[in-house]
């Protein structure tokens, strides 16, 4: 049997929180390095890929003050990436001058090597075993005319505790993404709850192993309608004694609802639910 969190959709507490959540939410979307600022996503071809402001480069890069030809990116034959910068680009890395410099992707444990250029980041990405330079750009016009989120009235009937039931092995299930194909991520379980007189089940995965937190993409009949038509993100602490709490005040549109440029994953078939869950972030078309 599962439960509800108590309180009611006016508890003052409970709506500091989730506002609180909400002012965050946004900081990170408006930072320097959010998800508003990406401007480019260039996938690479083996050998080298030049880059910079000149249309005959692989990897355009926006603005005039942006160097011609500002390098050139080369991709070795064990798919690693290393960076040659052109004299006089003013490229850095971690703030210090570059000139050439092998590229750690995001899938490092370290996390990727950042290579700025003016108002331009640019870093290695992989995806599906293909690699990609994600283009980030402080002075994007996505960042520049974006005017906030909008959002369901806050209503704790949506805190919701469930029953996780954890598989005796991690198991693999298929996560669509919007660049085509799948990937099979780890999922340790599923979380069961009651709503609407309805028993519901979602299953969660973990984004990187170890990860403490509980990765849950779904789509819910509000979707295309007054939400995200892909479907929503939500993440959940780790469950205790059998329990975990899933707070859809607190689910929000992927990176793909800002920009043409993000890579999502999409909801498995597994958590297609059947019911609209009227909480968390709305969308009312975002510019891409």
């Amino acid at each position: 049997m599962t439960t509800v969190a108590t309180g009611t959709p006016s508890d003052p507490a409970y709506v500091r929180e989730i506002e609180t959540w909400q002012t965050t939410r946004v900081e990170r979307l408006r930072a320097d390095d959010g998800w508003l600022t990406l401007a480019g996503l260039f996938w690479l071809k083996p050998g080298t890929n030049a880059f910079g402001s000149e249309s005959a480069n692989d990897i355009r890069l926006p603005g005039n003050a942006t160097p011609a030809r500002a390098g050139t990116f080369v991709v070795d034959k064990t798919n690693h990436v290393s960076a040659e910068i052109a004299a006089g680009a003013g490229a850095t890395l971690a703030g210090k001058p570059v000139t050439k410099a092998a590229l750690r992707s995001d899938a490092d444990p370290l996390g990727p090597d950042i290579l700025a250029l003016g108002s331009l980041t640019m870093q290695v990405i992989e995806r599906q075993g293909k690699l990609a330079i994600r283009l980030k750009d402080r002075n994007s016009k996505v960042r520049q005319s974006f005017k906030g989120l909008h959002y369901y009235p806050v209503n704790s009937r949506y805190r919701i505790e469930a029953r996780f039931i954890a598989h005796s092995t991690p198991v693999s299930i298929s996560v669509p993404s919007v660049l085509g194909g799948s990937e099979d991520l780890v999922s340790p379980g599923y979380a069961e709850f009651e709503l609407d007189g309805r028993t519901l089940r979602l299953y969660p995965v973990t984004e990187t192993p170890g990860d403490a937190k509980l990765f849950f993409i779904f789509r819910d009949p509000t979707a295309g309608k007054t939400t995200y038509g892909a479907g929503r993100f939500l993440y959940a602490d780790p469950p205790r004694d059998g329990r975990v709490v899933l707070d859809f005040n607190k689910a929000y549109t992927p990176p793909c609802g800002f920009t043409a440029y993000a890579t999502c994953p999409l909801p498995p078939a597994q958590n297609r639910l059947p019911i609209p869950i009227e909480a968390g972030e709305r969308f009312d078309g975002h510019p891409h």
